[in-house]
């Protein structure tokens, strides 16, 4: 069987899911840096979902770091069903609170009245594009291991 770059258990995925967790962690610290963001539910909702993604990234980069190591790949395929699974998913969350979180900010901009002043939207617009490559990376990651899954 070959081994798909990208699948879990490689090297390629260790390093796709270190920048899910650290793109994830840049854009919730850039979000809660404003400490104006709960006045808005979309800035709430990219919280959540960043909350979940960085734990979620984190344990699959250890799991791919030891396979890695041990030479082990991760071969079951439930496991790996899992694993798309949760993908697709928080992937998908992930692109519905980047885009929620960008709209929201182009809104606050481009509006007659200042509801955002510049130092709190420049850091709502990098979390935003922080969130979307976090779930580039996801969705990439998700994509991998969707390709190795017929093969098992």
């Amino acid at each position: 069987m070959d081994v798909v770059p990208g699948s879990v258990g490689t090297s390629a995925s260790f390093s796709l899911r270190l920048g899910q967790t650290i793109f994830s962690s840049a854009s919730l610290l850039f979000m809660s840096l404003g400490v104006e963001f709960y006045t808005y539910t979309a800035f709430c909702y990219l919280v959540t979902i960043m909350g979940l993604t960085i734990p979620w990234s984190f344990t699959l980069a250890i799991v791919d770091g030891y396979s890695v190591l041990v030479k082990c790949p991760v071969r079951q395929p439930g496991i790996l069903l899992i694993i798309v699974l949760g993908d697709w998913v928080l992937s998908t969350l992930t692109l519905a609170a980047a885009c929620s979180t960008a709209s929201v900010v182009d809104l606050l901009l481009h509006s007659d009245g200042s509801y955002c002043p510049p130092k709190f939207c420049s850091r709502y617009q990098i979390s935003a594009a922080m969130a979307f490559l976090s779930w580039f990376l996801s969705m990439a990651s998700s994509l991998f291991n969707l390709w190795l899954l017929p093969s098992l």
